[in-house]
């Protein structure tokens, strides 16, 4: 004691000379035993404080290097919650301290010295346990240890001297102490337990601890499981990454891995076994349950978010309690009670608990501290409840995959389970189920949420609240009705949009005929037919959603209304300003949960139907020994003989079923040894089926003698195909077995010395299957990668000219979501694919369907004779082309599903002369065919030239590509930091401005007036109830005084009162019907004026546009871009706009009430300001990762359902799993990144927004003081305080997802500055002679023609003339300019030069529409839309049924028409698909042939007709258009012989000229070259 110098002394302990009497025992004066209180804290900080320098210096750079070993010490959380209890007491003690010091005349710091310490104690207490934490060093947590004993001690001493005062139960200080005590004695046995646990000290040996695995692994960046619990709170851990987003973006690098507990393969095995547990062994067959099992796996994680959910909900109840406290205070403030409470002890002043919360400052700060941790509570729940559904989606995910390997291949051909089904399970079911699981903690907190707002609304209004909940509750069904309703117009819009769609790509796809027939128009006006329907839906939708948002705004207005009317009614008189605005916020809380209940309900319903197709998904047969269940045969045929019989089936799944953590390759099926080494796969009696009970095969008995190439052939549909996947043991076996021999082990080849893997077989399917990966990656298909083989594997199947095609060569990304490559090409990436494969067994199915002849010779010799066979590898190739029969080793020839003949092509000669004899027939004819077929520009010339023009000018493709690229370069250049920062939080202003305006100034007018309208008439509302309540209470309290009743001016002016507020609640809901309207469809005309302006824009580009522009790339911008600005960009404009000015509103009536409250908004304004700069482009980015890894998940799961019969025949299984998995995980990582920012920025928000409470009553409080203002006033400007914390993070959110939306409208914009083509000419249509072009006469005169003012020409200066009704041949090499010219008859291309005069008429000077009509063309590839036949010949419906059929007639079609069903109205599919491509060649020949016009052009059209069809076709082309000019493109030269006129062509110039007869004499001239090569 002697140690405090005087003057301390005086003021410690009051200056009162009892103070210090030491006369009753050191521990009976209350100062003394105080300032014993200060000894543990000033010790604390001494020791703690050293130690704390030394350590910050040394760890500058902690966080970064230190992140493995942020490890816990038992007990960590605990310790957490208790310091922050304990800082909580003490904040309580200090403020009771403080009030007692106001209340007695003189300072006595010793009442709240020892608590303010003991907070900067408790606060330094946790700041050094987490630095001993991360630099795990244990030993020194002693100190805290002594620490809390000495604090234990002391409080201890305190309390006992409290208890023994007599009046001591009424004060709070007891209660505080006593507490302090509990929390003291708790952190000291939590101290002990980490002595307990780890023995760092009194024990010999000290137990070594790892940090997790997870954080030894630098990979992993999500550090939310191992952070510390205030970290974890608040996402502290996350600021790095927000605020770095805005140097560089973030990219998946930086995201890192998934913590073990939370990748899909750990939550899968979870979710198994929890499925798997639920098989009895009693009832192997009962389903389980998935929602039982979702339950076992995941019900932990989702009951603590409950109770979170729960704590949250009763804290939210704190704001509208305070705020009636508060406001009552203020208005029946007056001096400090004097004698009455007082207690003293020792002399000392000390309150009573009922005293404390009768503080209006007190109540202030509990408020806030009410809402800082419901905040954090709330968020915490919605973060845990996320990373569940999270969790949940990855386990399901990998459940589909699993069932998806081991699906039988004839459930996917019978059409039970549809690839749409599997995809619609892996992106609409989980995803539902994920959000069903996110808000299903609302399920239950929502109901005790109303019930308890419902029962405080009854405490503060009486019966008449219950009128007003009445309202709310009633109008919950109808608001449910509207969300269904939303979900069915949803449906609806979507079928619309799909057919759109599909209308759209149709016509990308085939934009150059619509060009060339001059059809654009009709198609567009189909499209825009259905944009119609789509429309109207989407009206149907705007409305819907516009009544939902006004629901929302509107019920709590009406509740409002319908509440004071009654009360007025019953009570004869208005409610207390405590009441009302009690009363007012209850209701905005109330409003929501009932808001969400809908939705809530909803995604319940959702979730059950979800669930359900799950389940019977994962029922569906299997392949393998569940097969043989379903045929109805007892399996044991052969029992005795042959044990093995059914292995095969069986032990293809077995291995793989259960472990998917040991992933090596499984086991091969056992074999029996057989009893000829030489026969590698073997099968007996078998008869096989598809699942449907008839017999797909019956009666096989056949061999594969190994390393032998046998050949399966047969007519079309006689089971070859279905043989080989016997043999994979895809199909169900119902007598008989398969059998493969067992080879001898490993054998090393010399090159590469790679041993050949046994286990798999590689097959080439007839439908060719590519993944969406490069051409290396599909060709290697996960075998190492070696560059003799690799280059082999490529020359055989002669894909180096394509692939020096692809603009990246072999790196090319291919696939759905790469460059379209065309059959042939990708039928030789399959078949190259399993020439790579080490593998002893391939399986070829009609590799050559697709090749033309040359490239079928060059594989089956380089390929199939050579590289296959000097391998010793078994082969066994299905084919239709019978000339290569002399290579087979053994022949197996097939009818009707029987195998009808099998042995050596010698064999057969000598035993089946008949057969043989058919098969010679056959040979000849297409040995006939061979040699007219050796001309050079075959059809994959062909393939390779569409190729080329794909890419053709890569450069101006990238100048026209996406401007983001250009952005980034631009970013790229710019060292300068700040002005990337700029560019990327940046609000697009101009886009904004653009969307706005295509919506129409004047809605835009009326949006903006009604929203403020409506928001000045709330504020209006709110305004007048606080005049009326502190009035009415205000005047009728004076009243009182006067003369005892209430006189009848304060009825008349109370009814007056209530006139006004009734109004004011109808205008108000009326405005909030208004503005949700005018939101609504000012999308909706935006939206309409958007597609309507880019579907125009892209069908009126010149052909060159379609050229260098991606054909995805313009498909996204009508199906997603398009979606978005249909539906999503309207809300969040509302959403947005609502809550910024819900935010200004508030902050604006609080400061008119307040003004003092400004000088607190300034540093809020530029926290806030920072927050949502940062997080805006973190989210963007964030948002963007979770796209573009949630498509390639997607993808693999289609492209694995479509490859299934590969993918098992390889034996990859285990490889794909991994890849699911990964992607998955990647998917995952950037969804609980995305998620955990909103959190991050979510807490940020809330923290401000109780801030901003805080200050307002703070604000109020201290102006009351002062006496500047009533007190109804105080309770209107907490109330908006309030809805401002609930609406600030909505401000932000919407603002990053307008930003991410507007891209939408950026990328439309972008397209929309293409240039048309010039339609208009310089003579008007009506000069054009009506049957122009009668003769058909065409001069050519110094024709120049480039595709773009950017390339070189490809035609110069080229001169010619035709006659009327002349037949005219032009050849050349691929890109000489053939096809040039025939597009410049078209003025497709740009015709800079020169000129082409038709019958007398420039055709530069026509409008493009009367030129195009005037002449038809064929071209090279055939187009088909669906619809029926009538529309593909005649779109624009002008022609009569029997000019119709004469047209099929001349194409040889009539007959085949005919037995179609509908004739003329039979239904064409897309694309034509339903037809054969020599039908759909001659389709488009009939097509040219109904429009009767005298110039007639064919490019190259008969390219992929057989060759008898094609001589039909040139004697009709003779006869029929005997009359008419024809130019034929020749890219065989025997069809171009008996042309009365030949032009040879060489790099964009004529070479040749002439006669044929006259170009043949010249023996050295280029045409003869071409025909003696082509003879």
């Amino acid at each position: 004691m002697e140690q405090l110098d005087g003057g301390r002394a005086l003021s410690f302990c009051g200056n009162n000379s009892t103070a210090y009497s030491v006369k009753n025992g050191v521990l009976n004066n209350p100062c003394f035993v105080d300032a014993l209180n200060l000894v543990p804290h000033v010790f604390l900080l001494f020791i703690t404080f050293p130690i704390l320098f030394i350590g910050w210096g040394s760890q500058s750079s902690k966080v970064q290097i230190h992140h493995n070993t942020w490890l816990h010490f038992p007990g960590h959380n605990m310790r957490w919650i208790l310091t922050f209890l304990l800082l909580l007491v003490h904040v309580c003690e200090f403020s009771e301290g403080i009030v007692c010091n106001m209340v007695m005349g003189t300072n006595h710091l010793h009442l709240f010295m020892p608590a303010f310490m003991g907070f900067v104690a408790a606060t330094t207490s946790v700041v050094y346990y987490h630095n001993i934490e991360t630099s795990n060093f244990p030993k020194l947590l002693l100190v805290l240890f002594i620490y809390w004993v000495l604090a234990f001690i002391t409080k201890s001493i305190k309390l006992w001297k409290f208890a023994e005062d007599k009046g001591a139960a009424q004060y709070l200080r007891l209660y505080i102490t006593a507490l302090l005590v509990i929390l003291y004695g708790l952190l000291m046995a939590v101290e002990i337990n980490v002595i307990r646990v780890r023995k760092y000290v009194f024990f010999a040996n000290p137990q070594k601890v790892k940090p997790p695995e997870d954080l030894q692994d630098l990979g992993v960046r999500f550090l939310q499981p191992f952070v510390n619990l205030l970290s974890k709170a608040t996402y502290w851990w996350m600021n790095p990454l927000i605020i770095g987003a805005h140097k560089r973006p973030i990219e998946l690098k930086k995201i890192g891995k998934l913590p073990i507990a939370m990748r899909a393969l750990t939550n899968y095995l979870r979710l198994k076994d929890a499925y798997e547990d639920q098989r009895t062994p009693e009832d192997p067959d009962r389903s389980p349950s998935i929602w039982r099992s979702m339950y076992r796996a995941f019900g932990r994680p989702i009951l603590l978010s409950s109770t979170f959910r729960y704590l949250a909900d009763l804290l939210g109840f704190a704001g509208p309690l305070c705020i009636s406290r508060i406001v009552q205070q203020l208005n029946s403030e007056k001096d400090v009670p004097e004698g009455n409470t007082t207690v003293t002890h020792f002399e000392n002043y000390h309150m009573s608990s009922y005293e404390l919360l009768q503080n209006s400052s007190i109540l202030a700060v509990l408020l806030f501290l009410a809402l800082i941790l419901q905040r954090t509570f709330l968020q915490a729940s919605y973060y845990v409840t996320i990373e569940t559904g999270i969790n949940m989606r990855g386990a399901l995910l990998a459940m589909i995959y699993n069932k998806i390997l081991r699906l039988s291949t004839s459930n996917m051909s019978m059409g039970e389970m549809t690839l749409g089904q599997i995809n619609n399970l892996v992106a609409i079911e989980t995803n539902q189920l994920m959000w069903f699981l996110f808000l299903c903690p609302n399920l239950w907190a929502m109901p005790v949420q109303i019930v308890m707002g419902i029962i405080l609304l009854r405490h503060f209004m009486g019966s008449s609240a219950l009128v007003g909940a009445a309202v709310i509750v009633l109008l919950a069904p109808v608001q449910y009705l509207i969300a269904t309703k939303l979900a069915d117009t949803q449906k609806i819009t979507l079928e619309h949009s799909t057919d759109r769609v599909k209308k759209t790509t149709e016509i990308l796809k085939g934009i150059k005929l619509l060009k060339l027939y001059a059809w654009e128009n009709i198609f567009c006006d189909s499209v825009e037919e259905t944009r119609g329907k789509e429309l109207t839906s989407l009206r149907t939708f705007a409305f819907y959603t516009s009544m939902s948002i006004f629901m929302n705004a509107a019920i709590p207005i009406a509740a409002v209304l319908a509440t004071f009317v009654t009360y007025h009614i019953l009570n004869k008189g208005g409610p207390s300003p405590s009441q009302a605005f009690a009363a007012l916020s209850l209701f905005h809380i109330l409003v929501t949960p009932l808001f969400l209940l809908s939705t809530v309900v909803r995604f319940a319903v959702k979730a059950l139907v979800s669930v359900q197709k799950l389940g019977e998904f994962l029922q569906s047969d299997e392949i393998g020994d569940d097969s043989w269940r379903n045929g109805d045969i007892s399996v044991s045929f052969e029992a005795g003989k042959k044990p093995m019989g059914m292995t095969k089936a069986i032990n293809r799944k077995q291995p793989m079923r259960y472990q998917m953590d040991n992933y090596e390759q499984p086991t091969r099926r056992q074999m029996r040894p057989s009893e000829t080494e030489d026969v590698a796969v073997k099968v007996t009696g078998g008869s096989f089926t598809w699942g449907n009970n008839l017999l797909t095969l019956s009666d096989i008995n056949i061999r594969i003698p190994t390393g032998q190439l046998t050949m399966i052939v047969g007519q079309v549909g006689c089971g070859k195909s279905s043989l080989l996947l016997a043999m994979l043991g895809e199909m169900q076996a119902i007598e008989g077995g398969v059998y493969w021999s067992k080879q001898p082990d490993c054998e090393v080849i010399h090159e590469g010395n790679i041993s050949k893997n046994r286990n798999s077989v590689a097959y080439a399917a007839q439908k060719s299957w590519l993944l969406n990966a490069t051409v290396e990656e599909n060709i290697t298909f996960g075998s190492p990668f070696n560059k003799q083989r690799y280059k082999a594997v490529i020359d055989a199947c002669s894909l180096q000219p394509d692939i020096d095609l692809l603009p990246f060569g072999d790196q090319t990304e291919i696939g759905e979501r790469g460059i379209n490559l065309s059959g042939g090409q990708r039928q030789r990436i399959c078949v190259a694919r399993a020439l790579y494969q080490n593998t002893n067994i391939v399986f070829l199915d009609d590799p050559f369907s697709a090749l033309d002849i040359h490239l079928s010779d060059h594989l089956m010799q380089e390929g199939i004779l050579k590289f296959l066979q000097d391998d010793k590898r078994t082969v066994v190739l299905v084919t239709h082309k019978l000339q290569y029969l002399i290579h087979a080793d053994w022949i197996i020839a097939m009818k009707d599903g029987t195998v009808l003949r099998e042995g050596t092509l010698k064999d057969i000669q000598t035993h089946d002369i008949e057969l043989y004899d058919h098969w010679k027939t056959l040979m000849n004819r297409q040995d006939q065919g061979l040699e007219k077929d050796i001309q050079q520009d075959s059809q994959t010339t062909l393939e390779r030239k569409t190729l080329r023009r794909a890419f053709y000018s890569r450069e101006a493709k990238n100048q026209i590509d996406d401007e983001d690229e250009e952005e980034e370069a631009e970013e790229e250049d710019d060292d300068n930091f700040s002005t990337t920062t700029n560019r990327r939080s940046k609000i697009p202003w101009k886009v904004c401005w653009c969307y706005l305006s295509s919506g129409g100034f004047f809605m835009v007018f009326l949006m903006i007036f009604s929203k403020l309208l409506k928001h000045s008439v709330i504020v209006a509302i709110d305004y007048w109830l606080a005049n009326w309540t502190s009035k009415i209470n205000n005047s009728a309290e004076t009243d009182m005084y006067i003369n005892g009743t209430r006189p009848t001016n304060t009825a008349v002016q109370d009814s007056y009162y209530l006139l006004v507020f009734i109004i004011l609640c109808a205008a108000g809901i009326t405005l909030c019907l208004i503005t949700s309207l005018t939101v609504e469809f000012l999308g909706l005309s935006a939206a309409t004026n958007l597609h309507h302006n880019l579907l125009n824009k892209i069908i009126h580009a010149p052909i060159r546009f379609f050229d260098i522009t991606p054909l995805g790339q313009i498909l996204n911008r009508f199906s997603a871009d398009t979606n978005i600005i249909d539906q999503h960009i309207p809300s969040t404009l509302e959403s947005l706009t609502r809550s910024t000015l819900l935010c200004l509103s508030g902050i604006g009536v609080i400061a008119s009430i307040t003004p003092i409250f400004l000088v607190a908004l300034v540093p809020l304004a530029v926290a806030f300001y920072f927050i949502q700069k940062y997080f805006r482009v973190a989210s963007k980015d964030l948002q963007d990762l979770d796209d573009s890894t949630q498509l390639p998940l997607l993808c693999h799961f289609s492209e694995t359902a479509e490859g299934l019969t590969t993918i098992r025949a390889f034996r990859h299984e285990a490889r794909f799993k991994q890849r699911m998995l990964e992607l998955t995980d990647t998917n995952n990582t950037a969804y609980l990144f995305l998620s955990a920012a909103n959190r991050w920025l979510e807490v940020r928000t809330d923290y401000l927004g109780a801030v901003i409470v805080l200050a307002a009553a703070a604000a109020s409080i201290w102006s009351f003081h002062y006496g500047l203002h009533p007190g109804g006033l105080v309770g209107l400007g907490l109330t908006y305080a309030l809805t401002v914390t609930n609406y600030l993070n909505w401000v932000v959110r919407n603002l990053a997802d307008l930003e991410v939306q507007m891209a939408a409208v950026k990328k439309v914009n972008s397209f929309l500055s293409t240039e048309s083509e010039n339609y208009e000419g310089s003579m008007d249509a009506s000069q054009v002679p009506e049957n122009w072009p009668q003769d058909g006469e065409i001069k050519i005169q110094g024709l120049c023609v480039r595709y773009d003012p950017m390339l070189k020409p490809v035609l110069k200066h080229v001169n010619a003339y035709i006659k009327p009704g002349q037949k005219v041949g032009i050849c050349g090499r691929t890109g000489s300019g053939k096809s040039s010219l025939s597009l410049a008859f078209f003025n497709m291309v740009d015709i800079f030069e020169g000129k082409i005069i038709i019958d007398g008429i420039d055709i530069c000077k026509l409008p493009l529409q009367t030129l195009r009509s005037r002449l038809s063309i064929i071209l090279q590839d055939p187009v088909l839309f669906s619809g029926s036949i009538r529309f593909n010949l005649d779109p624009e419906k002008m022609c009569t049924d029997d000019r119709l059929w004469e047209a099929l007639e001349i194409a040889q079609l009539k007959n085949m028409v005919k037995a179609l069903p509908g004739g003329l109205d039979a239904v064409v599919t897309e694309g034509g698909e339903n037809f054969s491509v020599g039908q759909r060649q001659l389709f488009c020949l009939a097509r040219a042939f109904v429009r009767k016009s005298s110039i007639f052009i064919m490019d190259e059209a008969t390219a992929s007709i057989d060759m008898a069809t094609e001589n039909i076709l040139q004697k009709v082309v003779m006869t029929a258009f005997a009359d008419r000019t024809v130019v034929t493109i020749a890219h065989r030269v025997h069809t171009i012989l008996t042309a009365d006129l030949v032009i040879v062509m060489k790099r964009g110039n004529i070479m040749e000229y002439d006669k044929p007869e006259t170009l043949l004499e010249q023996e050295d001239g280029m045409f003869a070259s071409f025909v003696k090569a082509d003879m």
